[in-house]
């Protein structure tokens, strides 16, 4: 049973057109008849829904595309420069090498486990290309991880740097490895004038499997189609555009004799994660942007470095990105003035955060983002920004077109606007299936297409509102009990670098607050006072129970979520690094 019927949703529509006209009024020149970004009612594996008239068929037509922008560069990291020309190239010649040396052709999966890497890149396009299906392994994995999906996803060849193969050397794997340090050069000039491969290739094909983090059970492979990740490339343009034509209603559009930097993307997500695939890897090529990936672990340094000396005018930084930057002791000897876009998303960030953001990048003011997505919806389905943010600075923002979201309770009906509840999602971007796993798909995309995401929160005049995960969810006494709210809390305390809130078992009360605390370099933590500070706000039975204290930092993984089952059982993994 839907949250709201069309009825309801035009009236939340008008909500928020009441609230931002302008805005209302671009999206509505964008998306109605005739305009650049129209939708319409199509079929989409057997259910009608919206999705936008003018897409390309497939990831490779995109591809092709970037052919226009010849020289111009498309990859930096450390000393490399790779241009569009030389990717288009590259990936020709590499699928080549992979369809004649591996025979890898159409629904042939080409597996990658490295850090983030030219060739990464060129191997996932020219995997897609083949009408293969690319799958990012993830790059922290252990052996025991990296075999079992190996196992899972059966692929005719695995791309690997030395880094990470060590750590399956030895085992039983009975496929062909391309490792990259020693091999890959091969591939890389196979047959540099080869064509793009010509294979037929339907929208709803499966072009790309993500392996979701898998913190209860072994991780599930997400199959994310053509169709998926074409749209989520028009929904990010769609954006761009309605960007510029609010910035030049308004009249803040850059002035000067001296032109703005142009387009320059810093990647710091690992291309295992959607954020720096599909966001980095896939939607800039498509759009003719140079992208400058990080190297190794997360660096402040090396960060404001690259912004300054790349001219770097967009970041999406995941977690704890930002703020280490905007605290580093030197951030005031960078020049960071060409940051024109920054965004984030994968967890609510505080408003306190999102002001210090306008104040360290003051031109990218107007257009600080801040999003909800998951890899079962390849990406983006939210954004809320600019004004509207700073409006709703607790909100991940409004759907973006194409886009359904609905609150939902335990029984799957819909609850009225502010109530809260499970999320659900439909549309263009939501996942075809779970690899090889029917019982897994079935539980999750539920009649309609509707995709039941695990994710709780509420719709308030049209504003999603995450609250925390359905399994961070603490019942104590039978009162529900959301580990987000309390870790902000804490987080406000002037001695408190960052926190993590769990559940403990309790024989009486099911479970209490557990809190694990970091303090800021050169302080110390008092729990009783953060107790006390907590209950100020918080009612007492939010108040942690327990306490720990850590010198190190929180483990996280590739979006920055805190890795909430190492905190608990103790097991961390030693491979969190790039």
């Amino acid at each position: 049973m839907p949250a709201r019927d069309d009825a309801g949703r035009d009236e939340v529509a008008m909500e928020r057109a009441a609230e931002f006209p302008l805005h209302a009024r671009i999206e509505a020149q964008l998306t109605g008849p005739g305009a650049p970004f129209e939708t319409v009612v199509s079929d989409v594996l057997g259910e009608r829904m919206e999705i936008f008239r003018e897409r390309a068929p497939s990831l490779r037509a995109l591809l092709e595309g970037s052919a226009a922008f010849g020289d111009r560069e498309y990859i930096v990291q450390a000393d490399r420069r790779i241009s569009f020309s030389d990717h288009l190239r590259t990936v020709a010649s590499v699928a080549k090498g992979l369809r004649d040396r591996f025979g890898v052709g159409p629904g042939d999966r080409v597996a990658i486990l490295a850090a983030n890497c030219p060739e990464w890149i060129v191997t996932w396009w020219a995997a897609v290309s083949l009408g293969a299906i690319a799958v990012g392994l993830n790059g922290w994995w252990m052996g025991d991880e990296i075999l079992y999906a190996l196992a899972d996803c059966e692929p005719k060849v695995l791309v690997g740097d030395t880094k990470r193969l060590e750590r399956i050397r030895g085992k039983k794997v009975q496929l062909e490895v391309v490792e990259i340090e020693r091999d890959f050069a091969e591939l890389w000039s196979y047959d540099r004038s080869a064509p793009l491969p010509s294979e037929p290739i339907a929208e709803d094909d499966p072009a790309c499997i993500l392996y979701t983090s898998g913190t209860t059970g072994r991780p599930k492979g997400a199959v994310n189609t053509h169709r998926n990740i074409v749209a989520l490339h028009r929904l990010y343009t769609f954006h761009g555009v309605r960007l510029l034509m609010i910035a030049a209603a308004k009249g803040t559009a850059p002035q000067g004799a001296q032109p703005p930097p142009a387009n320059c993307t810093l990647m710091t997500t690992p291309l295992f994660h959607l954020s720096g695939l599909y966001t980095g890897a896939v939607t800039l090529l498509a759009s003719g942007v140079k992208t400058v990936w990080t190297q190794g672990r997360f660096d402040p340094v090396q960060v404001m470095e690259l912004i300054q000396r790349e001219r770097v005018t967009a970041w999406g930084p995941m977690g704890t990105m930002f703020h280490r930057v905007a605290s580093h002791p030197d951030v005031a000897k960078y020049d960071l003035s060409s940051m024109r876009q920054i965004g984030s998303g994968g967890s609510p960030i505080p408003a306190s955060l999102q002001q210090r953001m306008r104040e360290l990048f003051p031109n990218a003011r107007s257009s600080v983002g801040l999003g909800y997505g998951l890899t079962e919806a390849t990406g983006m389905v939210t954004l809320n920004f600019a004004e509207e943010l700073e409006r709703h600075p607790d909100s991940v923002g409004a759907p973006l077109p194409t886009m359904q979201v609905e609150i939902r309770d335990a029984d799957g009906k819909g609850v009225p606007d502010g109530t809260e509840g499970e999320i659900y999602l439909r549309g263009p971007l939501v996942m075809k299936e779970y690899w090889r796993n029917a019982s897994a798909t079935q539980a999750a995309i539920l009649p309609g297409r509707w995709l039941r995401t695990g994710d709780w929160g509420r719709l308030e005049g049209g504003y999603l509102t995450i609250n925390s995960r359905a399994r961070d969810l603490i019942l104590r006494g039978g009162e529900n009990i959301y580990p987000a709210e309390i870790e902000h809390r804490l987080e406000a305390h002037p001695d408190v670098e960052e926190a993590a809130v769990v559940g403990v078992e309790h024989k009486e009360l099911g479970q209490e607050v557990k809190a694990i605390v970091v303090p800021k370099p050169g302080r110390s933590l008092d729990t009783a006072e953060l107790a006390r500070f907590v209950g100020e706000t918080l009612a007492y039975f939010k108040v942690p129970s327990h306490w720990e204290v850590r010198r190190e930092r929180l483990p996280r993984n590739a979006t920055g979520k805190v890795l909430k089952s190492i905190l608990i059982t103790g097991n961390e993994s030693p491979f969190q690094e790039e």
